[in-house]
């Protein structure tokens, strides 16, 4: 079942306005371009770690969802551990709709 913040997810990521994906997400948050990073709570320690230092660092919010697969699905991918918003207006919206 589709929950209100993966189907805002979806729309942000129609619109061009998501990244997905390790390694890209970091770079977006290095480049201060994601507005908001969301982690899957299953991924891997390092990756958790790696994630939330970087974060913490730039000043990027992190917000945890329950796995990668509803983080995945959201944005139309079979699975995904990040996924970068880079729109403020997106970034609100999730925002309430995950805490």
């Amino acid at each position: 079942m589709n929950s209100k913040w993966q189907s805002l997810l979806g729309l942000a990521n129609r619109a061009g306005k998501c990244i997905t994906g390790e390694e890209l997400v970091i770079k977006a948050i290095q480049r201060q371009k994601a507005r908001l990073v969301l982690v899957s709570s299953d991924a891997s320690s390092n990756t958790k770690k790696k994630m939330t230092d970087k974060c913490t660092y730039y000043n990027v919010p992190v917000k945890w969802v329950e796995d990668r697969y509803s983080l995945g699905n959201a944005v139309g991918k079979d699975y995904r551990v990040a996924v970068a918003v880079t729109d403020e207006g997106f970034t609100k919206k999730l925002k309430t709709l995950l805490d």
